[in-house]
């Protein structure tokens, strides 16, 4: 609703679609933390392995959904026009209605449903009860009170027993929680950091052509091949092995793989620094010219005393193959430039800055010459995309259509227009417009996170040409060189993620299986704040950041390796056996107790 444009302005807009994200939050609780444990209550204990294969599955349909998602929902949005724009409203109304279809089909089966009776709010109980522990105990820390074997036992004056020993395997798991979060702070960054690593790469593959944001299709299709792969061959290779492979163990080893993951994350970043253009330090500034005069012409930059700091002949439109490089002794300065044309001689002044790029356009003007200074300060693209910007020479002012929705205008006479960015791809045929005709340029190719200049002049029979210059190369280091940090994440993923999910259930009392499922999407949370923090504070280059990553996690994987070591699995008859067993024997003299406000 909040898509469609009838629906009142852009405030109504905005309200509408907070409302939606707040249902989708709402919603996310109820769903995420209840569905893995309903559907593993569907199966008996005798049926532990077809329970585990359960939760494979499901990890599989979530990732299923995903890919499909990514695929058809830009198909919804941009190859469907709605309301003169991009139809978002079909996009989102889509997934809406297929959500309905599945909710009919959940409630179908209601009947053949195994479902456990709710039994309150857990997460209170567990609170309460973990806070009259401690504050049981604190009361009664005298010398002269008998001690008890756990400090959740001083809960037994108003709690059941049962309910004790729940809280008990609950907070066993928990502490083992504690170092998780590490893992899910490298995974999520598939979709921020990785994502700007490939801008900065060249997705032409060949045969096919990727977008940068087109990389994260890869985790969900390899989750769809990496399950099945890992459930049916590798585990029971390694099984056949009469390697003892735990749930820990294969957590432990998930880890171990997100770490080589952001290794090999950080060595592409180091080589894409390496095939970078380089970048203008303090005091320095990079300098082209382009001579747009019918002949050659020679430039010569003059220093404070009129020497010459350095002097190039340039013939009409020759594309240098690299911009000079300046030194100034203050942040910004005056240059002096002397102009030589057939037999004039020119001078003249311009003012740079520091950490600047400019180009120096030099031009006829009647029978003299004469130099403009353009700053190209823009000349860093974004997103994988290309930037363009042109110089107009004819007399007439140049409207430009380079797509459906970029547009811009070039002054006449040697205007020069402002940067616009486009996607990669051929443009054989812009169109254009002009007071008095309308005609179209041959842009050619334009590549990913390059930059190019046009100059639109008049001088053959053809009508108005545009003459191209590449000033900033395009990405040279092929996007394909990230499907190693991709396998390696996916693989950890599935060996994490997924065997946590059945860790979680089959660790947790019956009463906890839902609360333990929210305590691991927690650890989810905190992985994103963990990221937030880094990257606000670490003021590391992107190559160091990662190895930082990296090396943060495998301390956590050794921290929680040895916690992994002297955790005991408890087993389901584990925690329904101990029920029976009593809570060390309160002997009479405990009527010293603070428990005026208990009920014993």
């Amino acid at each position: 609703m909040g898509a469609l444009p009838i629906l009142g302005g852009p405030v109504v807009h905005t309200v509408l679609s907070m409302i939606g994200l707040s249902l989708i939050a709402l919603g996310t609780g109820g769903i995420k933390p209840c569905v893995a444990a309903f559907g593993g209550d569907q199966f008996e204990e005798k049926h532990a392995e077809e329970r585990t294969r359960y939760f494979s599955v499901f990890y599989l349909s979530i990732n299923a959904g995903s890919l499909i998602s990514t695929f058809v929902t830009p198909m919804l949005r941009g190859d469907i026009q709605c309301f003169g724009k991009d139809c978002y409203a079909l996009a989102f109304g889509v997934p809406g209605l297929l959500m309905v279809i599945a909710l009919v089909v959940f409630a179908v089966g209601s009947k053949i449903y195994k479902k456990p009776p709710p039994e309150g709010n857990i997460v209170t109980q567990v609170v309460k009860c973990i806070w009259f522990a401690i504050s049981n105990r604190f009361k009664n820390r005298s010398g002269d009170v008998p001690k008890r074997e756990h400090w959740l036992d001083w809960a037994a004056e108003k709690y059941p027993k049962q309910l004790i020993l729940d809280v008990k395997a609950l907070t066993r798991v928990l502490f083992l929680y504690i170092p998780l979060p590490m893992f899910w702070a490298l995974l999520d960054q598939q979709g921020s950091r990785w994502t700007l690593q490939a801008t900065r790469m060249n997705g032409n593959l060949g045969f096919f052509v990727l977008q940068p944001d087109q990389m994260q299709v890869l985790n969900p299709f390899l989750v769809l091949i990496f399950i099945p792969l890992f459930d049916l061959v590798i585990y029971r290779l390694v099984s056949k092995c009469g390697i003892n492979f735990t749930s820990l163990r294969k957590m432990a080893v998930g880890m171990i793989l997100a770490c080589l993951a952001f290794a090999v994350a950080a060595a592409v970043e180091i080589k894409i620094n390496e095939m970078a253009p380089l970048q203008p330090d303090s005091q320095e500034m990079f300098l082209q010219v382009l001579n747009l005069a019918d002949d050659e012409v020679k430039v010569t930059v003059l220093g404070d005393k009129n020497n010459s700091l350095s002097a190039e002949s340039i013939r009409p439109f020759q594309k240098m193959p690299h911009y000079s490089k300046l030194h100034l002794k203050t942040k910004s300065q005056n240059f002096h430039f002397q102009l030589k044309y057939q037999n004039l001689s020119v001078y003249t002044e311009h003012s740079v800055e520091e950490k600047k790029w400019y180009s120096l356009i030099i031009r006829e003007d009647g029978k003299n010459i004469s130099s403009m200074m353009v700053k190209d300060a823009e000349n860093q693209t974004t997103s994988g995309m290309t930037a363009v910007r042109f110089v107009n020479t004819l007399h007439e002012e140049v409207n430009i259509s380079l797509s459906t929705d970029t547009f811009l205008s070039v002054d006449e006479d040697y205007g020069v227009s402002a940067y616009r960015t486009v996607r990669r791809g051929e443009y054989p045929a812009v169109r254009c417009r002009t007071k008095d005709e309308n005609f179209s340029l041959n842009l050619g190719l334009l590549d990913f996170g390059a930059a190019y200049l046009f100059v639109i002049s008049n001088s053959t029979s053809q009508g108005p040409q545009a003459w191209k210059m590449e000033y900033i190369p395009a990405n040279k280091m092929s996007i394909a060189w990230q499907l190693p940090q991709y396998a390696l994440v996916t693989a950890g993923e599935v060996m994490f993620s997924v065997t946590g999910l059945e860790f979680s259930y089959s660790q947790a009392p019956s009463s906890m299986k839902s609360v333990l499922q929210a305590a691991w999407l927690l650890t989810v949370a905190v992985g994103n704040i963990i990221v937030l923090i880094v990257a606000q504070f670490s003021g590391l280059v992107q190559w160091a950041e990662f190895i930082l990553f990296s090396c943060l996690l495998l301390v956590v994987c050794l921290i929680f390796s040895i916690m992994g070591y002297y955790y005991v699995p408890i087993k389901p008859e584990d925690i329904q056996g101990s029920a029976d067993k009593q809570i060390p024997h309160i002997q009479g003299d405990m009527i010293n107790l603070e428990t005026k406000k208990t009920k014993l």
